[in-house]
């Protein structure tokens, strides 16, 4: 069964969602890789605040093209989110996050950020980059384009039926450290 997200979204909603659940996104996600989270992280930013509020923020470098004067993402795939650690816990509180996207997972810090908070890690596919940006309905905004480049940027996009995976919920659970443990144990009778 897939789960519709529509966004902004609640913790009430958040919370009701659990690790192995497939949702499709719709509504408004904003970009941001390494340079977002320390531009966010280093001073409070309150425009930011009211941008991402109740949102997803996607670990994506996109790729993309200006056609007829207005920017489009030619591949959206994710980022390997667990770059961000460092710095997630604190944006999803800071910024009022619902959630985020990216792929490989993150740490302890952000789990318990998280369960705390009532957000969400979706994973969403590595390698499916053009397929996920046919989700990607347009770019309403680039943000910090000049100082970040492309990849590094604040993309603010409206998606629909955006394609992910929740593998860290708001209750402690993460398919990330089930699936390290049973690899261990495996690893262990293996060589045991």
């Amino acid at each position: 069964m897939t789960i519709e997200l529509t966004l902004p979204t609640d913790e009430a909603t958040i919370r009701s969602l659990n690790t192995g659940d497939f949702v499709e996104i719709s509504g408004m996600m904003v970009t941001g890789r390494d340079a977002a989270h320390t531009y966010l992280v280093e001073t409070f930013r309150p425009e930011y605040q009211k941008l991402l509020e109740g949102r997803l923020i996607y670990h994506c470098g996109p790729v993309v093209r200006q056609r007829d004067g207005r920017w489009e993402f030619v591949s959206a795939g994710p980022t390997t989110s667990i770059r961000e650690e460092p710095y997630q816990a604190d944006v999803i509180e800071r910024y009022g996050l619902r959630g985020v996207v990216g792929k490989g997972g993150m740490g302890a810090k952000t789990l318990a950020a998280c369960q705390r908070l009532g957000a969400v890690y979706l994973h969403a596919v590595g390698g499916a980059g053009a397929s996920i940006a046919a989700s990607v309905k347009q770019v309403l905004e680039v943000r910090m384009l000049e100082e970040f480049g492309v990849p590094e940027a604040f993309w603010v996009i409206e998606v629909e039926r955006f394609p992910a995976i929740v593998t860290m919920d708001s209750h402690g659970h993460s398919l990330h450290d089930e699936v390290e443990r049973h690899s261990r144990q495996i690893r262990d009778r293996l060589i045991g």
